[in-house]
């Protein structure tokens, strides 16, 4: 019986090992296929090297699958399975193993990338650009495939049966959203393989018209949105599983993640002006190419083990191989970038610095500055160690914030000023006119938080540049409904506009929950007593320890503390693992508020069950961040849905509402 089970097994392993290799042989051909056919100029092979990629999905496919029911029936034979699962844990949790470690995650982050290029062989036109589309996402399967089929295959084998394995990474068991995050995370980095794929394929042919970059905006939207989320989404893990009353501690998997997308943001920005004037062609070129580098540089990051962090895998072979892509990507981009120069010259004249094109130029560079600067502090460690073999060199949160609040200032004046300037030049006077009851908002708003105690100047600054852009749209939105003869027809004639702005209105609303949480966090610490006569008084709040039990879990052990504050009950828990039997790892009790959150986190428990200490933590508006990370998704998928137009250049000067 045992030998049968261990043949099932082996099989089953072999199974997906043979599939992945089946994938990286269709990858190859199509690659091969993509490369004649455009060189020839041949629609019967371009048909070919198409197909290939459904070949390439669907094995990918199978060899997903084959993992995941290698990891639901405890296949111990797979040594991934061995290592990254066990008997005890709960079903979500052997799921979210398949992305847990790091074959799992790069055969999930290559399945991914198929089903993209899956469904681009199904979108792409019939053109010139075809082939060589498909060609680069074939390059970008060959590198990830591969992986998987060689140096980080999931399926490698265990000789003999073992009991149980050794389980999951602890960290990832402890809170649900790792089944969202890190998907989420993904599919925004492989999303931006298809901007890429067409900026290379516009490159080769020379057809630096305007058309890959209409083409491009929505699956560039799409990989934006994705990445939004996840961000935030990771943020909110943070907060309500390291027990720290945080959500971004500038961490070097974090800025890994955050540098993708301020680049995405510039170039999804400076199309616009593509579009529109003719403009920045070698610009938005640059940007996609380093957009998609920078998402190879955060997972060469995570997965090398040159950055300590507590997301970051450990190291191991994949680490070079990751580096050499990024060189090959670079090289390739600027290389072609380059060659075509003289042809990605740009049609219109230089735009005028008080001009639409100038404010979108102007915050272009903003989030350059942004991207190099998170660069800049996430390396300076690792080069330290480089050159003076020092491990103590770090950079921290003060370093980040130094230019984070000024940057992000500076973006959301230009974010409110930008709609209301008109492409070409602005007339000065017409400007000031439309900017007074902007400005005059702003300085009222501030004024009268500063009458309600608001006395943080970058708080003051953020409630009026919220104001100031707020009272903007707003005005944009009246003064189109009066020209198209009512809000409902104008909301269904121009919904990327409207979806634009609603992003931007959510961006205001996640930027206020951000300023008041970081300056008007409160923070105390208190040890309760589970026989105390009366409650003690925290933060203006009563705490009282009403109860301590344990729970076991069969995977581990939880210590639960019942608080009651202000008479409302908490629980909060101290978990452990059986994989860290030693290791504590908290999980909050967190009350939701529109105005602020109470958090109450366990740092330790009396084993004999009298007392606890506590943390207690006051952070207002914090829910705004999550509330306005929702409303930026729900503008983007406004925008999604609106109608394919062609381009059309813009009218001659004067101030006018923005019309996207």
């Amino acid at each position: 019986m045992l030998n049968l089970i261990s043949f099932q097994s082996s099989a089953l392993g072999s199974l997906g090992q043979i599939a992945l290799l089946g994938a990286l042989a269709f990858t190859l051909a199509g690659l091969a296929l993509a490369f004649v056919g455009g060189v020839r100029a041949d629609a019967r092979v371009v048909e070919a090297a198409r197909r290939a990629t459904w070949a390439v999905f669907a094995l990918v496919t199978l060899g997903i699958l084959v993992l995941l029911v290698a990891l639901l029936k405890d296949d111990f034979t797979v040594r991934y399975v061995a290592e990254h699962s066990m008997r005890a844990s709960p079903t979500w949790i052997k799921i979210t193993s398949l992305w847990g470690a790091l074959e799992g995650s790069i055969l999930l982050w290559a399945w991914l990338l198929s089903g993209f290029a899956f469904i681009l062989s199904l979108t792409l036109r019939r053109d010139a650009l075809r082939p060589w589309a498909l060609g680069t996402m074939f390059v970008s399967l060959l590198f990830f495939v591969g992986l998987c089929a060689t140096i980080a295959s999931p399926f490698t084998p265990v000789s003999g049966l073992l009991a149980d394995g050794r389980g999951p990474n602890p960290a990832l068991q402890n809170h649900w959203m790792m089944a969202v995050h890190p998907v989420l995370l993904y599919l925004g980095f492989v999303g931006l393989s298809v901007p890429f794929a067409y900026a290379v394929a516009a490159l080769v042919t020379g057809r630096l018209s305007d058309h890959w970059v209409v083409v491009t905006r929505r699956w560039t939207l799409v990989a934006w949105v994705f990445l939004t989320a996840a961000i935030v989404a990771g943020g909110w893990w943070s907060y309500e599983t390291l027990g720290w009353g945080g959500y971004w501690a500038w961490d070097p998997v974090e800025n890994a993640s955050f540098i993708p997308w301020l680049l995405t943001t510039a170039f999804l920005h400076s199309i616009q002006i593509q579009e529109k004037r003719g403009l920045m062609r070698s610009w938005n070129v640059w940007l996609i190419v380093l957009a998609y580098s920078s998402t190879v540089l955060g997972t060469f990051l995570n997965r090398s083990g040159i950055v300590q962090s507590v997301h970051a895998f450990a190291g191991g072979p994949v680490g070079p191989v990751f580096l050499g892509f990024l060189a090959f990507l670079l090289i390739v981009g600027i290389g072609l970038a380059a060659w075509r120069a003289p042809a990605l010259r740009d049609e219109a004249e230089v735009p005028a610095p008080i001009s639409r094109e100038g404010a979108f130029l102007a915050g272009n560079w903003l989030f350059l500055v942004f991207a190099f600067m998170v660069l800049l502090g996430t390396l300076f460690p690792t080069f330290v160690e480089a050159v003076q073999g020092r491990r103590d060199a770090s950079v921290g949160p003060a370093f980040y914030n130094a230019f984070a609040i000024p940057l992000g200032l500076g973006l959301m004046l230009l974010m409110g000023v930008g709609p209301l300037l008109p492409w070409r030049r602005a007339d000065g006077q017409g400007l000031m006119r439309a900017l007074v009851p902007l400005l005059a908002s702003g300085v009222g708003a501030a004024l009268i938080a500063f009458v309600f105690g608001i006395r943080a100047t970058g708080v003051l600054l953020t409630i009026a540049l919220a104001a100031y852009n707020i009272v903007g749209l707003g005005l944009l939105t009246a003064r189109a409904a009066r020209q198209s003869g009512g809000l409902g027809r104008t909301l269904q004639a121009q919904p990327r506009r409207y979806g634009a702005y609603t992003a931007h209105i959510g961006l205001v609303v996640l930027a206020l929950g951000l300023a008041f949480s970081g300056a008007y966090r409160q923070d105390a610490q208190a040890t309760l007593n589970l026989r105390a006569a009366a409650p003690i008084t925290l933060l203006h709040e009563q705490l009282e320890l009403t109860g301590l039990r344990q729970q076991d879990r069969g995977f581990g052990t939880s210590a639960i503390a019942s608080v009651s504050i202000d008479g409302k009950p908490f629980e909060a828990r101290l978990n452990t693992y059986v994989q860290a039997p030693g290791t504590l790892f908290p999980a909050p009790a967190v009350r939701y508020g529109a105005l602020g959150d109470t958090y109450l986190v366990v740092t330790s428990i009396d084993p004999k069950g009298q007392w606890a200490s506590i943390r207690l933590i006051e952070s207002p508006l914090v829910s705004w961040i999550w509330w306005g990370t929702l409303i930026i998704c729900l503008g983007a998928g406004l925008t999604l849905v609106s109608p394919a137009r062609p381009v059309l250049r813009a009218a001659p000067a004067g101030l006018a509402p923005a019309t996207d």
